[in-house]
Order: structure tokens, then sequence, then C-alpha cells
């Protein structure tokens, strides 16, 4: 695939879907700790989401980097709008932030602010 069909594919993807995670490995498998703890806050809160495994295509991995300017991996998308990666979520999701954005945009989720 072409830079721009990786650059449509992704916006389709986020246009389609609530929440999306772009993450390396799956939600079952996460392949490195970040994006398993971004797994590990979404599930906590209940959050239905789409993972999208960049490990399986080299283009998309460097794709998502580009899309956002975002130097790293995993990324999360809400409604359309880029959260933030690991720090930024985590640290969100520990001062209520996190629910509160979910809340705001209509995401079902539990209100839980610590993982067990």
């Amino acid at each position: 695939m072409s830079e721009q069909d990786i650059q449509d594919w992704i916006r389709k993807q986020i246009a389609a879907h609530d929440v999306v995670l772009f993450m390396k490995g799956t939600r079952q498998f996460p392949q490195c700790g970040f994006s398993g703890q971004l797994v590990q806050i979404l599930d906590h809160l209940g959050v239905e989401f789409k993972d999208i495994n960049v490990l399986e295509d080299m283009a998309l991995r460097e794709g998502i980097k580009a899309f956002t300017n975002w130097p790293t991996i995993p990324q999360l998308y809400v409604k359309g709008e880029f959260v933030g990666g690991c720090d930024i979520v985590r640290d969100m999701f520990q001062v209520g932030e996190l629910q509160q954005l979910l809340a705001d945009k209509g995401i079902a989720h539990s209100q839980r602010t610590t993982v067990a």
C-alpha cells in the first residue's frame, strides 16, 4: 500500500470505531508492556475498543506515527480524537480525566479509578 493508502485506511478505522488502540500485538496478546498497560486500563474500565496490531505491517507501524506526528506506539483514539500514548493515558486514568473524556464522548465505561 502507498503512504496515502495507509493514511486513508487509518482514517477509516478511526471513523468506524468509537475507541481504537493502535498497539504492538493484540488485546489478547500484547507484545510490549506499554500496549499491555493500555489494554489493562481499557479492560478495567470495561471499554469496548478496536485493537490494531501495528506489528503485522511495517507500513502501518510507520504510517500511524506519521498520521499523528507522534513517535511512539501505542496510540489511543476516542471518537476520532487522538488521546495519547501510554504515559498520557495512564496519567489521565489515574486522575480520572480518561473516565471524564469517555463520559463526555458518550463511551460506556465503569467509573473505577484504580487498577486492581
